[in-house]
């Protein structure tokens, strides 16, 4: 099954033609050849189109696409899901890449469970010039639960996408489940986590695989970055969709866990923006994620809070964030 099997690589690309290559090389270079590698340009110049017709015009797995004008992120993606041919689709971005078997890794779990509709692997984090920390890859896997005692079939499979254990690419699903889903442009910068938790909540049989697949960059320059400390960010958007999701019973203990990680980011963010009244009441409607008021995170968070509501009208100064 495994090389009958066609796999679509959908590659958003935006204004990163130094970053592409590797990643498109790194594609080019699967074992598991029967794919195609659908790329969908949101750039402002034509810096990554001149790349593509210059360097790759004789490799026909490739098709490219710039998007005039602009689609955005969810546009972007949900573009690239509706031109796969491939029964399964990979999602991989700009500035990252994949190991030389990751695809083979990934689709071969098919063979061991036919009725398989996701599946998910371990990331390797490299910094701007690819150098891997293999130290603080096992740090970003184990925090995201990636860990030997998780592998295999998840119970139930929606966990996996509400605590973030579902990374943002890398990841193999069944293209018409993924089609189904789809990026949502109302989301904003929280699409990608929207997307993961939508998807593994949809499905049956979502697969963990204990093995590094793909390679996570991480940048200075990031879809993000404009947005983090805003209250657009994409922490407030998360909280907001984890709180008003309606979930199975057997879920609500995956719910707490993800507002353990986002709720104090959120506080954070309200209180660095003129609005600590909200902050506040979000932390007190939370005091889990604080591990019920015995964390020195929500003290400092306290403190920003109340500077904010002694200064009205002006703008906390952004502390380093804990």
């Amino acid at each position: 099954m495994t090389t009958r099997t066609k796999v679509s690589i959908c590659l958003p690309t935006c204004n990163r033609p130094e970053l592409i290559v590797e990643c498109l090389e790194s594609c080019i270079a699967q074992t598991h050849a029967n794919i195609e590698i659908l790329i969908g340009d949101d750039s402002k110049d034509d810096r990554t189109q001149q790349l593509i017709a210059t360097r790759y015009s004789s490799e026909p797995r490739i098709r490219y696409v710039k998007n005039t004008p602009s689609l955005g992120q969810a546009r972007n993606v949900a573009s690239l899901f509706a031109r796969a041919t491939g029964s399964k689709i990979l999602l991989i971005h700009d500035d990252d890449y994949l190991t030389v078997d990751g695809v083979e890794r990934l689709v071969s779990l098919w063979d061991r469970q036919p009725d398989l509709e996701v599946a998910f692997a371990r990331q390797y984090e490299v910094d701007l010039a690819g150098h891997v920390d293999r130290d603080v890859s096992d740090r970003l896997n184990a925090d995201f639960y990636r860990t030997q005692s998780a592998e295999g079939l998840q119970e139930p499979p929606g966990r996996t996408g509400l605590i973030q254990m579902f990374p943002n690419n890398g990841w193999m699903a069944n293209a018409d489940l993924v089609r189904r889903i789809n990026y949502k442009e109302q989301y904003g910068m929280c699409c990608d986590y929207v997307f993961g938790a939508e998807l593994c909540l949809a499905a049956k049989r979502v697969y963990y695989l204990n093995e590094y697949v793909s390679f996570y960059r991480k940048t200075e320059v990031s879809i993000s970055t404009a947005t983090k400390r805003s209250v657009s960010a994409a922490s407030v958007s998360a909280y907001r969709f984890v709180r008003n999701l309606r979930l199975d019973r057997k879920l609500e203990p995956a719910r707490r866990l993800a507002l353990r990680r986002i709720v104090p980011i959120v506080v954070s963010v309200y209180s660095r923006n003129n609005d600590p009244v909200k902050g506040l009441r979000i932390a007190l409607q939370h005091p889990y994620a604080y591990r019920y008021g015995f964390s020195m995170r929500l003290y400092y968070h306290l403190l920003m809070i109340a500077r904010s509501m002694l200064m009205p009208g002006r703008r906390a100064p952004v502390a380093q964030s804990r």
